[in-house]
């Protein structure tokens, strides 16, 4: 997995850029399990997975409320999954986004995994 960071309206430290890396390499877990359609399943497959993380400051002028966005994408096989957090902090929407991000991979792979199991359930009936 490939975490890709950009800023914008803020420059990003390089301590701001580990603590998103490590936050999302969390995710690595979840998408692990989602690979690639022609690769056999017990053959070690990669996945296709990229995440682009985009922390944001809105104005320049504002300096109280929720200022700071993190927006976050991850392209998955035939779906792209987006995630958007605003907060006060910077690193609390970072959170925010990843946590929202962790849930739609999760919605995401139940609904690939059902889609299988109704088609195997399907196929035991008609035989």
């Amino acid at each position: 997995m490939k975490i890709i960071t950009k800023g914008k309206n803020i420059n990003l430290s390089e301590s701001l850029v580990i603590f998103i890396e490590k936050k999302f390499l969390g995710l690595k877990k979840f998408i692990k399990i989602l690979k690639r359609e022609d690769n056999p399943p017990a053959g070690g497959g990669k996945t296709l997975a990229e995440v682009f993380v985009e922390a944001e400051k809105e104005t320049k002028r504002h300096r109280k409320g929720e200022i700071f966005c993190v927006k976050s994408r991850v392209y998955l096989p035939g779906k792209e999954i987006v995630s958007e957090a605003r907060a006060d902090d910077l690193q609390k929407a970072v959170v925010d986004a990843k946590d929202g991000l962790k849930l739609e991979i999760e919605k995401y792979k139940f609904k690939k995994i059902d889609k299988i199991r109704r088609a195997q359930r399907k196929q035991n009936r008609i035989e």
